[in-house]
Parts: structure tokens; sequence; C-alpha cells
């Protein structure tokens, strides 16, 4: 039946199944209710309440800290490490390159896993791995052994990104999505404010093999908090929380609660409660190509480009950091460590400026198209302009990007007080990790139950981008000077203008396009 006005809006409020699979409903129980004309009501997204959900995104953002955290403890050991093993600087910095290749290609393979099999089988593999290495790397031998053994940590750390987002989408509305995706940016930014410090201490006083010790023992203590503590997200086995998952996605803490709630009912201390849904869920294999090939896809593709492009501006600064305070300033290591803190303070103001006005250009959209605006349901986004809804947030924070970056350059180039880039770094964080938010948030809506993919596609886009970024930024500055190597770098950020323009204009069509491709793709496989 077809549906036109106000009606038609609040159709739109309908539940997508792909938001909600694994939900059986009685047929018995439809032919009980009786006739009505009112619209049934629309389930709510997720069973936790606030403080569940905001428990959930904060541990989720926490484990994402350690593939940054991974990369960045790493550098004030490398002159270290070199002269322990006998071997150059270009052998020990090939161990950087090789991690951010693995850092961009590895999520392909867990985002991917973690969206059919779920979210705790996937931290489980992960931080066993990383703990793993990290222990090896402790005791490496030789360079070999350490090259090596930096893929495997890469491979166990990478990951946690992407399955950070992935549980957001699992619990979080796009109507409230701003705000709480925020939160999974600042680790990212962070970790490289932290790192420097943590590490340059660690190895000037321990030595660099305490560096690995200090991450394997707090992966450590990470993961037995996930194994007691973290729940199943993932929509596809437990629906909206509501739903019992299978023994071995529970929690031991959920373990221990069922069987003391069968104890006291045996007893006669507990009134009997409804059964729980069980879980239908079934484990299909992952095609772990679907992130390179959402690469190809026209909204996705650009917007995957539009953010590595700009998240390269930040790695640009973050590896010229360390060369340029020393050569400027004279800032030994641990100084050096101190001038990302105001990078890392721009980017937690992005998470709780940007993230409430993602929120509210969203509600504004919601009122502007007659649809009712409700943060516990979510909305069908198939006729929502939600383009329009995180991009007009991108604008302004895309100009200041492009002002605060090339304002950096300029000022270490005219060697300004070392406050002046330490307050532009402020604002180059803010920008840079509000305009990432956005795009994240976007990447994530056009993708319902898919965030883990989605989200290793764009690893993948911004790690190799970024690895790219880091390798020419030095010999541009050597050979242009810090101030115009940024200019351009600013300039090539200014042109993804036209990017952000193309997706506010044709975005809907196209994902109305991926939308009708996909469903054609299941007919035909049903048909099979």
């Amino acid at each position: 039946m077809t549906m036109s006005g106000p009606s038609s809006k609040t159709q739109s409020l309908e539940l997508s199944s792909e938001d909600n699979p694994g939900k059986q409903v009685d047929p018995g129980e439809i032919e009980k209710q009786p006739e009505t004309n009112e619209p049934t009501p629309v389930p709510v997204y997720s069973i936790f309440t606030t403080w569940q959900k905001r428990l959930i995104v904060l541990a989720a953002a926490c484990t994402a800290f350690f593939s940054p955290l991974s990369a960045q403890i790493y550098f004030p050991a490398l002159t270290a490490i070199a002269q322990d093993l006998n071997v150059t600087d270009s052998q020990v910095n090939l161990t950087v390159t090789t991690y951010m290749i693995l850092q961009g290609i590895t999520p392909m393979f867990i985002g991917s896993l973690a969206d059919s099999g779920g979210r705790r089988p996937a931290y489980i593999i992960c931080f066993t791995i990383y703990i793993a290495a990290n222990i090896g790397l402790a005791l490496a031998p030789g360079y070999g052994a350490l090259l090596g053994l930096r893929c495997l940590q890469s491979a166990g750390s990478s990951s946690t990104v992407a399955l950070c987002v992935a549980i957001v989408a699992d619990v979080i509305t796009s109507a409230e999505r701003g705000q709480y995706i925020g939160f999974t940016t600042v680790p990212v930014v962070l970790a490289p404010a932290l790192g420097p410090v943590i590490g340059g201490l660690l190895s000037e006083y321990l030595g660099w093999r305490s560096i690995f010790w200090f991450l394997a023992i707090l992966a450590g203590v990470t993961i037995v908090l996930v194994v007691f503590f973290f729940p199943e997200t993932c929509r596809h086995i437990v629906g909206d929380g509501s739903i019992s998952p299978p023994v071995m996605y529970r929690s031991l803490w959920q373990i221990i609660k069922r069987r003391r709630r069968a104890a006291n009912l045996i007893k006669g201390r507990e009134s009997s409660h409804a059964p729980q849904v069980k879980s239908q869920y079934k484990f299909k294999a992952p095609n772990v190509l679907e992130p390179l090939m959402m690469l190809f896809q026209k909204e996705t593709g650009l917007l995957l480009g539009f953010g590595g492009i700009v998240f390269a501006g930040f790695y640009c600064v973050a590896t010229a950091m360390p060369t340029t305070f020393k050569d400027n300033y004279g800032f030994n290591e641990v100084e050096v460590g101190l001038m990302y803190l105001p990078l890392a303070l721009g980017s937690v103001l992005a998470a709780f400026i940007v993230g409430p006005l993602i929120n509210y250009n969203f509600k504004r959209h919601c009122i502007k198209q007659g649809i009712p605006y409700d943060r516990s349901r979510q909305q069908d986004l198939t006729e929502f302009p939600v383009e329009r809804a995180r991009l007009e947030i991108a604008f302004p924070l895309l100009f200041s990007t492009v002002v605060s970056i090339i304002a950096w350059g300029w000022s270490l180039d005219a060697n300004a007080h070392p406050a002046v880039p330490g307050v532009i770094s402020a604002i180059l964080g803010a920008s840079i990790v509000g305009l990432n938010n956005t795009s994240n948030a976007l990447l994530v809506d056009i993708h319902p139950g898919k965030a883990g993919t989605a989200t290793a596609a764009n690893n993948l886009s911004r790690c190799l981008i970024g690895a790219g970024a880091t390798a020419a930024i030095v010999p541009m500055i050597d050979a242009m000077g810090i101030g115009w190597a940024f200019t351009l770098v600013g300039g090539l950020i200014l042109l993804c203008f036209p990017a952000l323009l193309a997706l506010l204009v044709w975005g809907i069509k196209w994902r109305r396009e991926l939308k009708v491709k996909v469903e054609k793709k299941k007919e035909a496989k049903n048909k099979a």
C-alpha cells in the first residue's frame, strides 16, 4: 500500500531489516493483533540504557587506542634499536613502513569477520595476536625477528579502530551518532600525543625492550576486561540486545548472572520471567574483498578519498614535528612529545563541540522534512538527505583545516614563539578530527549493518595515503622549506571541496542506485 503526505514521512521511520536482523516474529501473534489504522510503534534501536551505551562506547574507544599507540610509542626508540641490533637507520625505518602497510590491510579481514562473526571473537583474536607479538618483540634476538614481529603486532592492533566504529553503529542511532562517533576518533589523535612521551621515558630509563613489555601488560589487562564484562553487540547475533547470544558470545559476567538467576528460580527466590528470545544466528564466511570493493562505489569511494587526503595532512604535521621542533628550538624527545598535547586537546574539543553540532543538524533536517525526531529509534535513511545533514558541518571545518595547516607551517618557518604553533595545533586538531567525525558518521549511515567493513575500507585508504604523506613530507620540507611545503599540503586539502559538493548534490541518488543494485543481487541469489 502506498502512503502519501505526512504518513509517508512516518513510514520513513520504519526499522530496516539490516538494522535489526535476527529478530523473530511469531505469525500467530500477528493474527491475534486487532486491526487498527494506527501505525505500528517502531521498536527502540537498542535496549541498552544511556549510561550502558556510554560505557560500551568508552570501552570500545579504549581498545582503539592500541593501534595508533603502538605506532607512535616506537618512534623515540628507533636510534637505540639501530645501535643495539647493529643495523642502519634505514633498516629500522623499514619496520615503520611495514607496520603502516599491515595497518591498512589487516582490517579488511578482521572488519569483515566482525560483521559476520561477532565483535567479541574478533577482539579476542586481535588481542591474542597482539600480546604474543609484543612478548616476541621484547625478546627479539635480531633485526629479522623485529621486522616480522612488528608486522604481527600491526595485524593484532590495527583492527581495533574498525571494531570500535562498528560497535558504535550497533548501539547508537543515526540521530545521536555524531556525538558518540566523536569519541572514537579521540584515540587516533591522542595516541600521537602520549605515545612519544611514554616511549621516550621508557626507552631512556628502562631500555627500548620495556616499551613492548608495557604494551603486552596493558593489552593483557584489556583483554581480561573484555572477556569478563564486554557484551556482544553485533546486530546479526543479538539484534537490539534483547536476543540471547550463543554461549561462546557471552561475557563471563553474563554467564555468572544467568547461572545465579537459574539457581534462584530453582530455590523459588525469584519469580519466573518470560523466556529470552534465543539467537537464530548462523556463522557465514565473510567476504574479505568487500572493503576493497567499497573503494570503487561512487559515493563511498569519493568519501574515502576525501577523508584519506584530509587525514594525510594530520600525518604530515605529526611526522614533521620531531625534526622541526628539535632543529628550530633545540627540544629533546620529551619536550617534542609535549608539543603533541595541543593537537590532542583540539581532538578532545572536537568530540565535545562538533559531535553535538552534527546531531543538531540531523535534527534540523528531520524537522525540515517533517519526520519525527527520535534518538532511540533508527530511521530508514533511503530518502533522507543524510549527506546534507552531515556535510553542512564539514564545509567550515574544511576551510579551518586548510588555514590552520598553512599557518602552522609558516609559524615554524618564521621561528615564532613555540606557543604560536602550539595554539595553531589545537585549532588544527579540532578541525581535522571534527571533519573526520562528519565523514565517519556519513560512512556508517550509508552502510547500515556493515560498519566494520566500511571502517576497514576507510582504514585502508587512510593508511595507504598516510604512508605516502609521511614518506614525502620531510623531502618536501628539505626542498621547499616548511612554509611552502605545508602551503602545498593545505592546497591539496582544499581540492577536496569539489568532492564535498558532489557528495552533497548526487549522494542520495548514488545511494538509491547502490540499494537497487544490492537488492537485485539478493533476488538473483535467492532464485539461484
